[in-house]
């Protein structure tokens, strides 16, 4: 069963910055400048993190990863917003 993570990052590297960016696309939905909600299963989890330590410097960069709990229960349950309401990803398909 997937879990929503929210994964956020701190990378100081234009380069590396934009790599992390590009590999969060394959795994979730852009929701602010440095954040990205993620519905993922155990081994997508593993896959991801596996990717980001290929990606970041260890020293310079951070990536946080946090468990919201299933996937299947509303975001609103778990994230308080403050402002600007969270809406849904609008998913288009594209052929």
């Amino acid at each position: 069963m997937a879990r929503r993570y929210v994964v956020s990052y701190d990378i100081s590297d234009d380069k590396r910055r934009q790599k992390v960016f590009k590999a969060l696309h394959g795994f979730g939905d852009h929701v602010q400048y440095s954040v990205f909600m993620c519905e993922l299963s155990d081994t997508d989890l593993v896959r991801m993190r596996t990717l980001l330590r290929q990606l970041i410097h260890e020293r310079e960069d951070q990536v946080l990863i946090a468990d919201l709990g299933h996937a299947d229960a509303p975001v609103s349950s778990r994230v308080r917003v403050l402002g600007r309401a969270l809406l849904p990803p609008s998913r288009t398909v594209v052929i």
